[in-house]
């Protein structure tokens, strides 16, 4: 008996770009019937009977049948039975197999829908990635040495498009939202990594080919082993099982002893690896000339704003709430980098740390965004099996599927700005991280993914850090990192504080002094009890500074406690905060956008927004006559003068051909000059890349309409209702008439 198979056919019907499905929630009636319940968000693009879609009953995969309620059973079940072990508070160990289960079963039903998404005209990557090397989007470093595998240099087209991206979002977000723009040192002191955690975070295990010193992360190599081992020996289960729960926990010995049991080998040539070495993420160096100052190039650009936040906040007149952006590279030194632009080792981020009072996350500008709809993939969903769905970010706010407004409003403003830039509507969602994946400090945090070929790749990513920067920092430093809120009504309040004594301080302990003043004044009252106990039963307290222990003897302080009238309250600020992948989202647009002529499949090109395109517009003399030069160098200054960057191509090539080197590029518009553009009064025809209509506009008005059109102002529409079609050239040559 045939099972049903719920699917939605959500970009069916576009033309050219029909090649993923996306799996949304369905809703039974009183009949027992599927009914539809997303609201129709894109009239533009599908009527109303193709929004009322057809459910497919059978998808095959591998000759198979291939059945998704089952799976989503199977992963609802485990869902359960992890919140069950953790409301009953068992033991880690057990919750721990019961989440690996969890994981297994999920990405099986994710990797069943990924299989249902491919259309019957499958994405061709290959045609992709030799057109963006052809032309020099971007290609891999040193390439005539070799390369070096997650380095990549961006060509003029690449540079192009990469700097308008960046362009739009400074506008989007810097601009718009009035941000605070920064620019700091990519190179950075070990203090300030250790003290964020990330010189602990970012350490990994890696084992070498014994025959080709190839790379490998041991803890990935393991995992990858130990599951390929379920499935041919399940009677070991339990002890794979356990084996996988540890791997994250073992030490490097323990790596060692598991990789020879279960007779680990290179994924690649199938030779004996090495033993485990301890491997750092972040590139390390010296700085300066006596190299007694260990750094590292940042492995993201969020520290450098965290550390600037006093002057930031004095900036901004000392109030809350704030926002700092920061784009610029960082680097990572990936054991073994893949898939191109998706996972590099120098890549560059847009970032952006909005400070927050912990007390009050609603957001001034929300009511913009709360009736917008999106792709929700919650927590709840995925530990439930059920697929993600669409619905308005007022309803997860208000549910509290979205911890808070900031946070909404952000994640519809970072939507709002990728479909801008030309990423698929239909092919974007937000996936909550789930439980065991968020940082302990985390409140919430979401994904922003773009649907692929690679399949669904993190983009960009929007978290509430709460104030675990911030407090990191302060406690290693000593600086208070702070803000003040002003209170509805004023207050009494005890205050229990440490007053240090400077001078006895001072003697004892000289350069330390300073430090150990601003640890003293920054200790909590439970701190302050414990110091006050330590004294009067040991005579000293041990004050520990970044793992330096210095005795406090009592006449270097005294605890004042008095009762104070306050106005404002003293609040650690709570960061959201949104970071974008740059070269993840431009290859995911560059593949969102990659088209082929219906009538020619070898002319390919991209449908860039005309805002993202590397150029606005190309020049095209007809041929060499002597007569078009005049012209063409009048369009060209005319473009320049209003900001227009364009292309002239006076090659030789038949305008065809040329319409199509220009097409491979993403130029949206394409200005031919002919014979009948040397007659008086001068027009020039007017192409359109994704159409490839064209219109007759004069000379003297082509500048203004093409940047009109660049910036959105005007429509293709538009152009076409003013000014006549062009279907060909009155004149084939100068002297003689057609």
């Amino acid at each position: 008996m045939i099972s049903r198979i719920y699917y939605k056919l959500l970009n069916y019907s576009v033309a050219n770009s029909s090649r993923f499905l996306i799996s949304q929630r369905y809703n039974s009636d009183t009949t027992g019937k599927p009914s539809v319940v997303r609201k129709n968000t894109h009239p533009e693009k599908f009527s109303k009977k193709k929004q009322l879609f057809r459910y497919q009953f059978v998808d095959k995969m591998s000759g198979d049948m291939v059945e998704l309620d089952p799976l989503r059973s199977a992963v609802k079940e485990q869902g359960d039975l992890v919140r069950s072990l953790k409301a009953d508070k068992k033991p880690t160990n057990e919750i721990q197999l019961a989440v690996l289960e969890l994981k297994a079963r999920k990405k099986k039903l994710e990797d069943a829908e990924l299989k249902l998404t491919s259309s019957k005209d499958p994405f061709d990557r290959v045609k992709l990635e030799d057109l963006l090397k052809r032309r020099f989007f971007y290609d891999q470093s040193f390439s005539i040495y070799g390369g070096v595998a997650g380095l990549y240099d961006f060509g003029p087209v690449g540079c192009a498009m990469k700097s308008n991206f960046l362009q739009h979002w400074r506008n989007h977000f810097v601009i718009e939202e009035g941000m605070l723009e920064v620019d700091c040192a990519m190179l950075t002191p070990e203090k300030v990594l250790r003290a964020s955690g990330h010189v602990d975070r970012f350490a990994d295990y890696m084992v070498k080919d014994l025959q080709t010193g190839e790379c490998f992360r041991a803890d990935h190599l393991l995992k990858a082993h130990v599951e390929g081992l379920l499935d041919k020996h399940p009677e070991k289960r339990t002890e794979y099982n356990e084996c996988l729960t540890m791997v994250d926990n073992f030490s490097k010995l323990e790596l060692g002893d598991k990789l020879e049991e279960f007779g680990v080998v290179s994924p690649v040539t199938g030779n004996r690896l090495g033993p485990p070495i301890e491997f750092n993420l972040m590139f390390s160096t010296s700085i300066g000339p006596d190299g007694y100052i260990q750094g590292f190039l940042r492995p993201e650009t969020a520290q450098g704003i965290f550390v600037n936040f006093k002057r930031l906040l004095e900036f901004n007149q000392g109030r809350l709430p704030f926002a700092a952006a920061q784009i610029g590279s960082a680097f990572r030194n990936e054991i073994s980098p893949r898939s191109g632009l998706i996972r590099a080792r120098e890549f560059a981020m847009a970032e952006i740390e909005h400070f927050v009072d912990p007390g009050n996350k609603k957001h001034p500008k929300f009511e913009r965004a709360r009736e917008t709809e999106a792709m929700f993939y919650s927590r709840d969903a995925q530990m439930g099996g059920e697929p993600a769905r669409v619905r308005s970010f007022g309803d997860a706010v208000h549910d509290g599927t979205v911890a808070n407004e900031t946070l909404g409003y952000f994640l519809a403003r970072i939507q709002g700005f990728l479909v801008r830039m030309g990423v698929d509507p239909e092919r974007i969602r937000f996936r909550q991280h789930m439980g065991h994946e968020m940082a302990h400090y985390a409140c919430d945090c979401w994904d922003a993914e773009l649907l692929t070929s690679y399949g669904w790749v993190e983009c960009v990513g929007c978290a509430d850090r709460s104030a675990f920067d911030l407090g990191c920092h302060s406690r290693a430093t000593g600086t208070r990192l702070v803000a003040e809120v002003r209170l509805p009504e004023p207050r009494r309040t005890d205050v229990i504080e440490v007053l240090p004594n400077k001078p006895a301080i001072g003697k004892t302990y000289r350069k330390d002094a300073k430090r150990i003043i601003n640890s003293l004044a920054l200790m909590s009252e439970c701190d302050i009890t414990g110091l006050e106990s330590a004294i009067s039963v040991d005579g000293k307290y041990s004050l520990d500074i970044e793992g330096v222990s210095f005795d406090i003897l009592p006449d270097m302080f005294r605890v004042d406690r008095t009762t104070k009238t306050i106005h404002v309250d003293e609040v650690v600020p709570n960061v959201i905060e949104p970071s974008f992948g740059i070269g993840r989202c431009i290859y995911a647009i560059l593949e969102h956008n990659f088209r082929c002529r219906p009538d020619d499949e070898q002319r390919c090109y991209f449908s860039l927004p005309a805002l993202l395109a590397p150029y606005k517009c190309s020049v095209l003399p007809l041929s060499h006559h002597e007569a078009f030069r005049p012209l063409v160098d009048e369009i060209s200054r005319a473009l320049a003068a209003l900001d227009v960057s364009h292309k002239v191509d006076d090659s030789s090539v038949g305008i065809g051909r040329r319409y199509a080197r220009t097409d491979e590029i993403a130029i949206p518009y394409g200005i031919t000059v002919d014979f009948d553009s040397v007659k008086e009064p001068h027009s020039a025809s007017l192409r359109e890349r994704d159409s490839m209509e064209q219109v007759r506009v004069p000379v003297s008005e082509l500048a203004t309409v093409v940047q009109q059109l660049s910036v959105g102002r005007l429509g293709w529409s538009d152009v076409l209702n003013k000014y006549p079609k062009f279907e060909a050239q009155e004149n084939i040559r100068l002297d003689e008439p057609k």
